[in-house]
């Protein structure tokens, strides 16, 4: 197949959410409330068939037996593939494991050059007809049932994880999942994931949730990109073999400067909700009342209008610069003193591994897998809560405190060792061969 048609994925566009501390609840209105009993009642009915579908395959099918010893292996994995650094993390590694005889990768999105990767991408026709994700997965599956891969995948649960989970019982292969958002991916039905259909029931559903973590107790290899993750899954009862690995970062790709640092914060990321991106904003304008702030926003997203009218807003548009979507992060943040995060959720970001392997300590909150490279006071600092406050406060200490931010740069050097793509290669060797404890 070829490339005929790349697509961008339709996103929900709404204002930044308002913190719990600026406003008073108010009581949903009528339609809202029927839109979500809607999104509830529609995806209970799905899971509730994909369940059933499960169990019949599973009673029908038997598990495919365990790989022999030094056998190489073809994989599959499907998933959006939207930024080039963040699908070479991922898929490079694994694809130069001596284990991985060839990795196949369907997406809609351009994927990178890279040794012992094959798209496969959509016909034009397909996307138009279908729409970008259902052509990528009817594209996935047709490929899985007529070449037969000895590993097919998918990146995040929704739906991706879901369909691989399914099809591999159905073709008895061995299925895998890469939790890359971390457990909001199946906490409470999936409402604090990513825009889309389970998001928009917005209120927590026992019932999905369970059915989530059903379909997880059927998947045979789990990698999530840090810790907590994986601790939360065994918590729940998910007893697949599961494994942490975060990615690969090229330290050639991302080397320190030899000039000076211009940008004082620099955030990069998608301008959606769940990045709260806000937060930051009025981080800087605590700041700018103290010193002079250079801050680059650097990524693109459906909140990109409404953040820069709030910077407006705060008297900080001089100070913040929108870079927009940009093929060279690199450069940016080989540019920069202090990268920081203000999701509600995360993995373990790689934008913060890339600004780490560019010697930049960061602010970030506690929350997701952030913590498994983080060291509060060390490389960076871990905020307990999300108030602008916190992080302006955690900001001034490394700004204002030059010994202080080369040490924590040091540091942030020193902690991405382990992430070195061939490291991350072996480990994928060992996982391949059933050799890797889970």
């Amino acid at each position: 197949m070829t490339v005929e048609s790349i697509t961008q994925p339709e996103v929900r566009t709404e204002p930044c959410a308002a913190r719990p501390a600026d406003v008073v609840k108010a009581r949903p209105s009528v339609r809202r409330r029927l839109r979500r009993g809607f999104y509830h009642a529609a995806i209970r009915t799905m899971m509730f068939g994909y369940t059933l579908t499960l169990a019949l395959a599973r009673t029908l099918r038997r598990p495919p037996g365990r790989v022999a010893a030094g056998q190489k292996q073809t994989i599959l994995l499907t998933g959006r593939f939207e930024a080039d650094n963040w699908a070479r993390a991922h898929l490079q590694p694994l694809a130069a494991a001596k284990n991985c005889e060839r990795l196949f990768v369907v997406s809609t999105y351009p994927v990178p050059e890279m040794p012992n990767v094959t798209p496969i991408y959509p016909s034009r026709w397909m996307i138009k007809w279908f729409g970008a994700t259902q052509a990528r997965l009817l594209v996935f599956c047709a490929w899985a049932i007529r070449h037969r891969p000895h590993v097919i995948g998918g990146f995040h649960l929704l739906v991706n994880g879901l369909a691989s989970i399914l099809l591999a019982r159905a073709i008895r292969t061995r299925s895998m999942y890469f939790c890359v958002g971390g457990p909001v991916e199946a906490l409470d039905g999936g409402i604090r994931g990513e825009p889309g259909p389970f998001a928009s029931m917005e209120t927590r559903d026992a019932y999905v949730e369970r059915c989530l973590l059903n379909a997880l107790r059927n998947c045979q290899l789990i990698i999530t990109m840090g810790t907590r993750a994986k601790e939360f899954f065994r918590e729940r009862d998910v007893m697949s073999e599961c494994h942490v690995v975060a990615g690969g970062i090229d330290g050639a790709r991302f080397s320190t400067p030899s000039s000076g640092r211009d940008i004082d914060i620099v955030f990069v990321g998608r301008l959606a909700e769940i990045k709260q991106v806000d937060i930051l904003l009025r981080a800087i304008a605590i700041l700018r009342s103290q010193r002079t702030i250079r801050a680059a926003i650097v990524g693109d997203g459906p909140l990109r209008g409404s953040l820069e009218s709030l910077a407006s807003e705060l008297g900080i548009s001089a100070d913040v610069r929108f870079t927009g979507r940009q093929a060279d992060v690199a450069a940016w943040l080989r540019r920069s003193k202090v990268f920081v995060l203000t999701s509600r959720s995360e993995g373990l970001s790689l934008a913060l591994m890339e600004a780490m392997t560019c010697g930049v300590p960061a602010v970030v909150p506690d929350v997701g897998d952030l913590g498994d490279l983080v060291r509060h006071g060390c490389n960076g600092f871990l905020a307990s809560d999300h108030r602008p406050e916190t992080f302006a406060g955690y900001l001034e200490e490394l700004l204002s405190d030059e010994d202080r931010l080369r040490s924590c740069s040091r540091a942030a050097l020193e902690s991405m060792k382990p992430y070195a793509p061939a490291d991350v290669a072996r480990r994928w060797d060992a996982i391949l061969a059933g050799e890797a404890e889970s």
